[in-house]
Formats: C-alpha cells, sequence, structure tokens
C-alpha cells in the first residue's frame, strides 16, 4: 500500500500565498444572510506555479462537469465575482491585491470547521492570532464546477490553512507582539 495520499480532482495545494479576509475560526453569513461559512482569499502572483496549478485544476474540474460545452460555459462565467472564485485582484479595490490574481474559498459550516495548523503542524486556534490578513499561507482547496439549479460557477473548498510566515496586516489594528518590551524581575521595587 502506499503512502501517497490520493487527492480528489480539483485539489490545490498553495505554497506561500499571501491571506486576505481571513474567516477561519467562526463561520459567518455573507451580508447577513444565508448559511454562516467560513472564508479566506489567497492572493496568487499571476504566472507563479500557483497560478499554473490552479489554472490547471479548474481546467481539469470545468471539462470533467461539462464535457463539450466547457468553453462556452467559462467564457459565461469567468470573471464574474458571483460565479467564479478566481479573479483579477485588480477588480478589488483592496491593499494587496493589485497586479495579483484572487483565489476565494469557503467552507459550509455543516461541513466542520477549517483544520488551521502552525508551522509545525500543531492546531492553531483563535486565541493564537494567527493566521491573519497580510500573513503567509500554505493552504489546500478543492476546485470544483457547479451545475445546478442556481445556475454554473467555479467554486473552490476550503480545507486547510498553516501558518507560514508574518505579512504586514491588511488593515485594522496591528499584531500584538512582545516587540520593544523586556521582562520585569520585581515589580515591588520598581514603585519605590
Amino acid at each position: 500500500m502506499s503512502d501517497v495520499a490520493k487527492f480528489p480532482a480539483g485539489t490545490v495545494f498553495l505554497k506561500n500565498v499571501r491571506l486576505a479576509f481571513p474567516e477561519l475560526y467562526v463561520a459567518k453569513q455573507y451580508k447577513g444572510e444565508g448559511e454562516p461559512k467560513y472564508s479566506a482569499t489567497f492572493l496568487i502572483e499571476p504566472g507563479s506555479q500557483n497560478d499554473i496549478n490552479i489554472q490547471k485544476a479548474i481546467a481539469e474540474v470545468a471539462a470533467a462537469q461539462w464535457g463539450d460545452k466547457t468553453a462556452q460555459v467559462m467564457k459565461s462565467i469567468e470573471g464574474q465575482p458571483m460565479k467564479f472564485a478566481y479573479l483579477a485582484g485588480d477588480l478589488k479595490a483592496y491593499d494587496g491585491f493589485e497586479g495579483m490574481k484572487a483565489l476565494s474559498a469557503k467552507r459550509k459550516k455543516d461541513d466542520g470547521p477549517v483544520l488551521v495548523l502552525d508551522r509545525d503542524l500543531t492546531p492553531l486556534t483563535k486565541e493564537s492570532g494567527r493566521p491573519y490578513g497580510g500573513c503567509y499561507v500554505n493552504a489546500r482547496v478543492q476546485l470544483w464546477a457547479q451545475k445546478n439549479e442556481w445556475g454554473n460557477g467555479m467554486r473552490a473548498t476550503l480545507v486547510t490553512v498553516q501558518f507560514l510566515n508574518d505579512g504586514e496586516s491588511f488593515g485594522g489594528a496591528p499584531q500584538a507582539t512582545v516587540a520593544g518590551f523586556e521582562a520585569v524581575e520585581d515589580e515591588a521595587a520598581d514603585l519605590v
């Protein structure tokens, strides 16, 4: 028996990508409506191996779902934020998106939480403060082609996120760190 794990078609491992809009620990509704979901957006360098792997997975799952109608369906959904999970970052006016591609992935609350890991593969919790928008992560997503009563679309399911490295935080407060502080040995001595 082989040690190599088999992953379904459409599985993509993202390496060293910047994380935006992470909702990894608490599933939230979109604009207060619909079913709660975990979500994250990954910023992808155009032409990188990550970009190539995503495009290959999209082509594979699209061909499996739509067959000889793939080109026609893809033309009708590409570039549409509500129908296509992989877009040009320039379509959104957010820090860090310019010149990049953005892959938005979601996970239904009923499917269970996203597995969030530290560098050493130990699980992280919300209290760790990591990962955060602006840091660098590795991730596993599952691309899939939607064909149902709501129409056609290209979606990405969020599976696992691994914190990799710190980065400049996107908006909000800066990350809390101990930088600039030193341990105080005797608090009473300093008060005299």
